[in-house]
């Protein structure tokens, strides 16, 4: 569980070393999904995943447009500006957006008092980051709120995948939507790719983020969440912006101030509790869902994940 959040947590810092090295937000995202489906799609192909996505595949495109497409390429766009820490740790606001839209986008669920409370802690967070951290110029104000409009991307379409996707198995949706999001920003990519030149490190970054960050790493989920359940597996999503707020700090001599601290503990508690549903203090009611349900740095890993985990992995 440790590894995965640290790989999960690496994502900024492999998106900074190849924006610094000359590719283009495009040409980055591409390489990224790319690789992902390259790692996926054999999986899910032998598992015959795509089966249950039969009718269903105008959601998949959805799903693959505002979860990963636009997002990824909104983060990657913001990295340009923000340090890599701010960034993991405003996508970690994606349970926030959830419960806000969760009532009026799935009528089953409320949002609790609980809830409530704790998207006002989250909101008090975001504030927070934006009033010290990203203050003084405009770029890093555009910057933050590009990653709270890919935040907002991913709640939209985790929802989706619940709701539209439910009951197909999770390696058939994570494989069909990258495959899709690589094909959409294959012409953005081929038209500005940037320095092509690129280092071995870069590339080995880049291997990293789609491969292993984006491929394996949701392999690795289902199958956490196979063998120690979802809840538990969702401890990975508050685990990861801690490491991206390290390695920027390790690797890019990124620093990391009160705000950053500050921001991130309550950006963190707000989505456990939004996500949750209930004070940290009161227990949980029979049958409600844990953080599993909706919180996790990969958001399509982690809904997906809970549609159908156990059967993609037997048959994986």
């Amino acid at each position: 569980m440790g590894a995965l959040a640290a790989l999960w947590g690496a994502s900024y810092l492999f998106i900074k070393l190849a924006l610094d090295d000359g590719l283009t937000a495009p040409a980055i995202v591409f390489a990224r999904v790319a690789l992902g489906a390259a790692v996926l799609l054999p999986l899910a192909w032998r598992a015959r995943a795509f089966a249950g996505l039969r009718g269903r595949w105008g959601w998949v495109l959805a799903v693959a447009v505002f979860q990963i497409a636009i997002p990824f390429l909104l983060v990657t766009w913001a990295e340009r500006w923000i340090p890599t820490a701010l960034a993991g740790i405003l996508v970690a606001s994606t349970p926030i957006f959830v419960a806000l839209l969760t009532p009026f986008m799935d009528r089953s669920d409320a949002l609790t008092r609980a809830g409530v409370a704790g998207v006002a802690v989250g909101i008090v967070g975001v504030v927070l980051l934006f009033g010290v951290d990203l203050s003084g110029e405009a770029t890093l104000v555009l910057g933050g709120a590009m990653v709270l409009l890919a935040g907002l991307g991913y709640a939209v379409s985790s929802i989706w995948v619940r709701t539209r996707l439910g009951g197909a198995e999770p390696v058939g949706i994570a494989a069909g939507t990258l495959v899709v999001a690589a094909l959409l920003s294959l012409p953005a990519a081929v038209a500005a790719p940037g320095d092509l030149a690129i280092g071995a490190g870069t590339a080995a970054a880049l291997v990293a983020l789609g491969a292993g960050g984006t491929g394996a790493a949701f392999l690795i989920y289902y199958r956490l969440i196979a063998d120690v359940g979802t809840s538990r597996a969702a401890v990975v999503a508050y685990l990861a912006p801690g490491f991206a707020v390290l390695y920027g700090a390790v690797f890019l001599s990124e620093s990391i101030t009160a705000a950053t601290i500050g921001g991130l503990g309550l950006i963190l508690a707000g989505s456990w509790i939004a996500a949750e549903g209930r004070l940290p203090w009161q227990p949980r009611v029979a049958g409600a869902p844990g953080p599993g349900a909706e919180v996790a740095q990969e958001p399509l890993a982690e809904d997906a994940a809970a549609a159908a985990a156990r059967p993609a992995v037997s048959r994986s």
